[in-house]
């Protein structure tokens, strides 16, 4: 429905998120502009203040075409799934697309969640352990699934219980 309220077909979704990506890291470190885009027209603008160094992509999403636009234009990856051989296979295709583009993996960030609920220490070991295999260098903790009227301090302690199940 957004894309019908912004004029966009739904399949151009990439390239106009490639093109505002182009246009963001030029507002992020020009004086001033002009862009002239096939989504966006942008007439000598800039933004100040001006970040003080490089602000990091992330892309989310598991299809090819979005995998490859990861590697090419990301700082990292957010994954929806488990450590298994298709996110292995995602994650190639990242680096691929990366070599492709000439750029480096080292400092390139993935970033994937393990839920409390429904866990143990044995299993959050495991699951933690996979994806530190496969190249992991954020874990999302989620806690959201602990418990309707849950405080915060049950969160943390939630949070915690993990942390201490999976700290090396």
């Amino acid at each position: 429905m957004e894309f019908e309220a912004l004029d966009v077909p739904f399949e151009h979704r990439g390239a106009r998120q490639a093109e505002q990506v182009e246009l963001m890291r030029r507002l992020w470190t020009e004086d001033s502009l002009t862009f002239e885009g096939d989504y966006h027209t942008v007439t000598q603008a800039g933004i100040l203040p001006r970040p003080t160094r490089p602000i990091p992509i992330w892309f989310g999403g598991g299809a090819p075409s979005v995998l490859r636009r990861c590697g090419r234009l990301g700082d990292g990856w957010v994954p929806v799934g488990v450590p298994n051989e298709k996110s292995r296979q995602a994650l190639a295709t990242i680096r691929e697309a990366r070599e492709a583009a000439g750029l480096p993996w080292d400092g390139f960030g993935v970033q994937a969640q393990a839920q409390t609920r429904g866990g143990d220490p044995e299993r959050w070991k495991t699951h933690h352990d996979q994806w530190r295999e496969l190249g992991c260098t954020h874990l999302a903790i989620v806690t959201h699934y602990v418990g309707h009227g849950t405080n915060v301090d049950a969160h943390l302690a939630s949070a915690q219980r993990y942390y201490e199940a999976v700290a090396d």
